[in-house]
């Protein structure tokens, strides 16, 4: 799937894509998170990790 079709299935842009993508982004909304999942037919878990800084 390209980045332009899954930022279209998940309702972002596809800048906020490379933002999500590049592991710069600050936060995730919830709604997002999901909205991710459903998309790609995954857990939260799958796209997350826990990295101390």
């Amino acid at each position: 799937m390209s980045v332009g079709e899954f930022a279209e299935r998940v309702g972002l842009t596809p800048a906020n894509v490379a933002v999500l993508k590049n592991g710069r982004a600050k936060a995730v909304r919830f709604s997002t998170l999901e909205a991710m999942c459903r998309v790609l037919e995954c857990q939260p878990g799958d796209l997350l990790e826990w990295v101390e800084e």
